[in-house]
């Protein structure tokens, strides 16, 4: 295993002495489709309030939210915006919480096509693990909205501008999926850490595994919920970002399945503010698709083990130069799956040998073994699925967060 990096990362202090911006969470952006459940990107918004509640896992004095219009047809004009503290559940809000959002000091702000924008800072303390709202007015038509496609929470949208709104009564419709918002940032004292020379920020990069295809909606069971979930209890606490996409490739984009891994690495990985360490669970997908007969989700041709290590390879190198290091995660077993057959498994077994002794991370997580049955080394634990041999359900994200933890302390 190779030595662990010690170069240091810019200070997480600005030049006047502030404490630097933290990632506490982040959803990846993706091109607006119709997909596979029902959401509102292809029709966008049009004198709507769009009200989304995230789980941050960093705490701060200050906040701010970046948005995102990268696939957009059209400028975003952006009315309005706020942030407050979550209520128990639902849309609502804690009363006397709300912040409302600046722009380069305006309330109003547009975000032109394939651009960014981050909102200026807001005073609103926030704990580890905390829920926020995240309330986004927008007057003007929109057309097709950038959005994040499975997010496993629901998003509330209102007729008119409800920004004011605390008990969420005027938030009828609802999806599962994030539109716009891309990240919040934190920061204050305790925000940012350091370790060894490092940030303490871990990003889970992958597909729907990691972005948490068969774990309950609204209740925070996803994989990375629960690393961040066991570091607190165990006194231990670090930034938690997921950066997974359902269908992800590592080698191809996908109008589907996003940007592949390989191109969105530097965005949704190495340019979040805070971040030492990437767990990289990616894979799979190329495998499956390319070996199946779905003709209807396969958007790549036959993909190599051989590829699929020189593109981990070059994000290793990528992770390395940015001074992030990198834990490699085998692959889970996935006998019985749509696409599971004598080619799909053979290549599953060599790229997980690969993971486990190449030496060419940081720290190994064996996925594979840990959520094998204990009969059929690959078929998922009966006890661990959700129900499509592939993904596991809330009891087999747990055992990800936990094997997780152990790859971090080594």
């Amino acid at each position: 295993m190779p030595a662990r990096i010690r170069t240091s990362r810019p200070d997480h202090r600005d030049r006047a002495g502030t404490a630097a911006w933290t990632a506490a969470w982040t959803a990846p952006p993706q091109r607006p489709s119709s997909s596979f459940q029902t959401n509102w990107s292809e029709e966008g918004f049009h004198d709507h309030t769009l009200r989304q509640v995230v789980r941050v896992t960093a705490p701060g004095d200050e906040l701010r939210i970046r948005l995102s219009n990268r696939y957009g047809t059209s400028p975003l004009q952006l009315t309005g915006a706020t942030v407050g503290l979550a209520a128990d559940r639902g849309a609502g809000q804690v009363p006397g919480s709300t912040r409302e959002l600046t722009f380069a000091g305006k309330e109003s702000a547009v975000v032109p096509v394939g651009g960014r924008l981050a909102s200026d800072p807001a005073g609103l303390r926030t704990d580890r693990l905390r829920r926020l709202t995240v309330t986004l007015y927008l007057r003007e038509r929109t057309g097709a909205a950038t959005f994040h496609d499975q997010a496993y929470a629901t998003s509330y949208r209102a007729r008119g501008d409800r920004r004011a709104n605390d008990d969420g009564t005027p938030f009828t419709e609802t999806t599962e999926s994030l539109y716009y918002l891309t990240d919040v940032e934190v920061r204050g004292n305790e925000a940012g850490r350091r370790l060894g020379g490092r940030a303490d920020g871990v990003v889970a990069f992958g597909d729907s595994l990691t972005d948490g295809f068969g774990s309950t909606t609204d209740a925070d069971r996803r994989w990375p919920d629960a690393l961040a979930d066991r570091l607190a209890a165990q006194g231990t606490p670090r930034p938690v970002l997921n950066s997974g996409i359902g269908g992800n490739l590592l080698l191809h984009d996908s109008s589907w399945f996003g940007d592949s891994a390989w191109s969105r690495f530097e965005r949704d990985v190495l340019d979040k503010p805070g971040v030492g360490t990437v767990v990289l669970l990616e894979g799979l997908n190329d495998i499956g698709f390319s070996e199946s007969d779905l003709t209807t989700y396969k958007p790549n041709p036959a993909v190599s083990v051989a590829e699929l290590i020189a593109a981990q390879r070059a994000l290793i190198r990528q992770a390395h130069r940015r001074c992030v290091e990198v834990v490699g995660a085998t692959l889970l077993p996935m006998k019985g799956a749509e696409y599971y057959n004598a080619t799909s498994a053979a290549k599953i077994r060599e790229l997980n040998h690969w993971i486990r002794t190449s030496g060419a991370f940081d720290a190994v997580v064996d996925l594979n073994r840990a959520l094998a049955a204990p009969d059929d080394p690959e078929r998922l634990n009966p006890a661990y699925d959700s129900g499509d041999h592939k993904h596991p359900n809330d009891a087999g994200y747990e055992v990800v967060a936990e094997e997780v933890a152990k790859a971090l302390k080594k």
